[in-house]
């Protein structure tokens, strides 16, 4: 598993956050769960900034079940009050079970109606004496799991490729072009295409480029001494500009803007502490 604040643009700023593996039953459904609980003071929030993984996410906050779409755009979230959500990092073999059309809600969501999923979650996340955080948490994930299992039912063979589609473009060794990645899929680069569309909703060379972002902003936030020059051309952008230009459109700011703004975040986090 990558490390649990690859995405995420602020970690300081986060609240309680948690990633957890999936139970063995949506092991080939789901790379993750992420759990957030927040408590904050009345008149206070918390801004969390993401730069969302190139994958669908299926979401429970209270009563409520919706699926997210992947992310042209980093995104964010005002936190008010207390609260909590249970999301899924979904894998491709999970999407057909929920959504005929991925590509349909690319930067937006659609309710899912599971009251029994919602019900199931909200009773593991309530708080009982005597029971741990961590084990609230591990049970709403085992009953997620269970859920998303039931919900999809035995996976076919073009389940399974999908998958391994995702994991060619995004894994740990990861392709650096559609064309690379089409080889190892041993199909067309047009096939390869229709896979991306059909279980994700955006282009191969689009998860590619957010792949590289996400490490760029994590590289950039825990080295604030890293050439941009150097960045580039280890993550496979033609150029320093280029880079520039990508982080720009996704982002909103320059790699330097952001690396100053991060650094200025976690320089007042320790101050708070202490």
């Amino acid at each position: 598993m990558v490390s649990a604040t690859r995405g995420v643009l602020y970690p300081s700023r986060l609240p309680e956050f948690h990633r957890l593996p999936p139970a063995a039953s949506a092991r080939d459904l789901a790379v993750w769960f992420w759990i957030p609980e927040w408590d904050l003071d009345a008149g206070r929030s918390s801004r969390q900034e993401i730069v969302g993984y190139p994958a669908l996410n299926l979401v429970v906050e209270g009563d409520a079940v919706v699926l997210a779409g992947a992310t042209t755009r980093a995104a964010h979230r005002d936190l008010r009050g207390s609260g909590w959500a249970v999301g899924a990092l979904l894998r491709p073999a999970a999407v057909a079970a929920l959504t005929d059309d991925p590509a349909a809600i690319v930067d937006g969501w659609q309710p899912v109606d599971a009251p029994q999923l919602a019900s199931a979650v909200e009773a593991a996340m309530r708080a009982t004496e005597g029971q741990a955080g961590e084990e609230r948490r591990e049970r709403a994930v085992a009953v997620f799991s269970d859920w998303l299992a039931q919900r999809v039912g035995p996976l076919s063979d073009a389940s399974h490729h999908a998958n391994t589609l995702v994991d060619v473009l995004l894994g740990a060794d990861a392709a650096d072009s559609v064309e690379e990645a089409a080889s190892r899929l041993a199909v067309s680069v047009r096939t390869l295409q229709r896979l991306a569309h059909r279980h994700v909703g955006v282009s191969p060379a689009a998860m590619i480029r957010r792949r590289r972002l996400q490490e760029a902003a994590e590289r950039l936030r825990l080295d604030p001494g890293l050439d941009l020059a150097r960045l580039a051309a280890e993550l496979g952008y033609a150029d320093h500009a280029h880079l520039t230009r990508d982080f720009r459109y996704v982002l909103g700011i320059a790699p330097r803007t952001y690396r100053s703004e991060a650094a200025g975040q976690d320089t007042a986090e320790a101050a708070v502490e202490r």
